[in-house]
């Protein structure tokens, strides 16, 4: 993306601001793209460090909001605030709740898949070599061996994928957190 599209969007997604606060923002993120070049970074590489202009304007709306409502306790700077913050949660809740309710659903379906295969390969494992199992007793055994490990492999990837969602999940909620902290800390 160029610095001309990133800031574009930028502006674009600061609609609502006083026309004061969204020049000043964006001439803030102008001087990250002159820093940027100055440093020897491409307008590409700024953009992506700075991150979704669209996203990042819902945040700095919703902490301007926030900001507004802590210099003067209004009605109207407290609709600004809520809305901002609701802005964030509401598309949030558009985006991310249809993708990570499949996801959690997946991975728990794999965890208990992969408890019952380590319990089907323990039945094997001590009940094959008694049933007259195909192969022998040996064969048995292995398969059951076999089928216990794979749900120990099944149960383990699936712990390690629900610690990294988990991990994201609360890193996407800090960043929130970040936005709305001014709001909440007691004023001195």
């Amino acid at each position: 993306m160029t610095r001309a599209e990133f800031l574009a969007r930028l502006r674009r997604g600061l609609v609502g601001l006083p026309a004061t606060t969204a020049n000043e923002i964006v001439n803030d993120y102008e001087a990250h793209f002159a820093d940027g070049a100055a440093a020897g970074r491409s307008e590409a590489e700024v953009a992506a460090a700075l991150g979704d202009p669209d996203r990042l304007a819902r945040e700095l709306k919703a902490e301007a909001g926030a900001q507004r409502w802590r210099q003067e306790p209004s009605a109207s700077s407290a609709a600004a605030a809520v809305f901002g913050i609701l802005g964030l949660g509401a598309i949030d809740i558009l985006i991310l709740l249809p993708i990570a309710l499949p996801v959690f659903g997946t991975v728990l379906s794999i965890l208990v898949a992969g408890i019952a295969v380590f319990i089907a390969g323990g039945f094997v494992l001590v009940a094959g070599p008694f049933v007259g199992a195909p192969g022998g007793a040996l064969a048995a055994a292995l398969l059951g061996v076999g089928l216990m490990g794979m749900g120990i492999f099944m149960v383990g990837t699936m712990a390690l994928l629900t610690k990294w969602l988990i991990d994201a999940t609360v890193w996407y909620a800090r960043l929130h957190y970040r936005v709305i902290k001014p709001a909440l800390e007691p004023q001195a």
